[in-house]
């Protein structure tokens, strides 16, 4: 009797599940970073109304050296 069929299933097995986590995580990825650019288009969208600079910081005001 040989042990190929067992050898051949467990390494099948070990796919499957390899697939069966790896499948949501890329899933959960590529929602995310879908989030980010939205987030980041509504960002750049604010910034342009608003004419802020994309650091945050305030415009010096007659700073003197």
């Amino acid at each position: 009797m040989t042990h190929l069929p067992y050898i051949v299933a467990s390494y099948a097995a070990t796919l499957v599940m390899i697939g069966a986590f790896t499948l949501p995580l890329v899933m959960r990825l590529r929602r995310a970073r879908a989030r980010l650019a939205l987030l980041e288009q509504r960002q750049e969208a604010r910034q342009r109304s608003t004419g802020s600079p994309e650091t945050g910081s305030l415009p010096d005001q007659g700073a003197t050296s």
